[in-house]
């Protein structure tokens, strides 16, 4: 996934699946300098990590 993608997806009204190592995880900012997401695993909020934007895959 791209940055843009990435940005388009957290403004999205709808659900979008996005994956993070074959987990289903919500993206929750990301920073366009650095191409890194900061994501958590569905259901999990307090389980959240700073990954790059290019290991993110759209469902």
């Amino acid at each position: 996934m791209d940055v843009n993608r990435a940005q388009e997806i957290i403004r999205s009204e709808s659900k979008i699946e996005v994956q993070y190592q074959g987990q289903s995880v919500w993206i929750d900012g990301v920073d366009e300098k650095t191409a890194q997401a900061r994501v958590h695993t569905e259901g999990n909020p307090a389980d959240s990590k700073t990954v790059d934007v290019g290991q993110l895959v759209e469902k």
